[in-house]
Parts: structure tokens; sequence; C-alpha cells
């Protein structure tokens, strides 16, 4: 069955309009899931950024990257609780599990569905991933913290009070200086 031709590109050029951007921030449990609030958005595929505190490719700070996320009860696998699925748009060498992520969501792409076959899942996973990409390579949908946009990102980027508590303990502070590695 042929794929419906979608757009690649989700917003205005102007940025996130309301009720966007959302937030949103847990321990990740694996393949990179978060608690979800019931209430907090409908079922979906959404796209925005997520940052990882200390993640084991990053020695200082953190780490940008672009994402895309299913929220709901993912129907194809038959699951019966719902969830938000986050896929960073990067290759890691590690798995996420325990580890703290925020996501700040900035976009919907589109409403949940069942699939027939898993090639049709896997085929609009892909275009999602290249709607988040294309969506988010515009000035005003680009963080201001990675130097390549306006939309503010700076939640994303606030020390955890864990980490407020190690680094006031064992080292040095992350200051304004010092930089956001953007991947993706």
């Amino acid at each position: 069955m042929a794929a419906t031709a979608r757009s690649l590109i989700i917003g205005p050029s102007t940025g996130p309009e309301t009720p966007y951007p959302l937030q949103m921030e847990g321990k990740c449990i694996p393949t990179a899931n978060l608690p979800v609030d019931d209430n907090l958005t409908p079922a979906g595929v959404y796209f925005g950024w997520a940052s990882h505190p200390n993640h084991p490719e990053t020695h200082y700070g953190f780490s940008i990257y672009p994402m895309v996320m299913s929220i709901g009860n993912n129907p194809y696998y038959n699951n019966t609780v719902r969830s938000a699925e986050a896929h960073l748009l990067h290759d890691f060498g590690a798995d996420f599990y325990g580890v703290e992520m925020r996501l700040l969501i900035t976009g919907f792409i589109r409403e949940e569905k069942n699939y027939a076959h898993v090639e049709a899942l896997i085929e609009d996973i892909n275009v999602d991933c290249d709607v988040a990409r294309k969506s988010l390579d515009r000035e005003a949908w680009a963080l201001r913290e990675t130097g390549t946009g306006t939309l503010d990102g700076s939640w994303l980027l606030r020390e955890t009070p864990e980490q407020n508590r190690l680094t006031n303990t064992s080292s040095p502070r992350m200051t304004e200086t010092q930089t956001v590695t953007r991947i993706g």
C-alpha cells in the first residue's frame, strides 16, 4: 500500500504557535520512554528537541538533539498503557535506561495510527523523522542555545537538583561561556 503524501515541513516559518512549546522531563525506561501525563497531549506523533545532562557522550553540560516522539498506546503493538516514546535523531553507542531526559515539544506531526504491516509503520516513522529534521531546520524553530536559531531552549539546559548537588560538591559548575553541543 502506498503511503499518502504528507508535507515535509510542519508549522509556520515564524516558529511554534500556541500551545507549543510544551515541556516534559523524567528518567528514561528502555527505548527512551518517559512517564506521560494523560492530560498533557492527545495521542499522536510530535517533534521538538531533547537534552541529556551527563550522557556518556558528553563531558560537560548538555547535548541537545532533534527528536520525534509518539504519545499514545502504540496500537500496532497492542499496548494497553499510554506512553511517551522519544526517538532522538542521532546514533548513540549506549542506551538511555535511567538517564534524566528533557523534551521540548514544538509541534504536532500526525495522529496515532494502527498499521496492518510493520513495513508501513517503519515507512511512516522514517517520514516523521524527515518532517522533524526539516521543520526544526529553520531559524525560528532552531534553539538559540545552539547558535543557529531564535527559539528559547534554556529550560533544556538548566541543571537538575541532582546535578546541582553533585556540581556543588565535586566539580566546577557549568558557566554561560561553556558551549552546548547540538548533534543532529
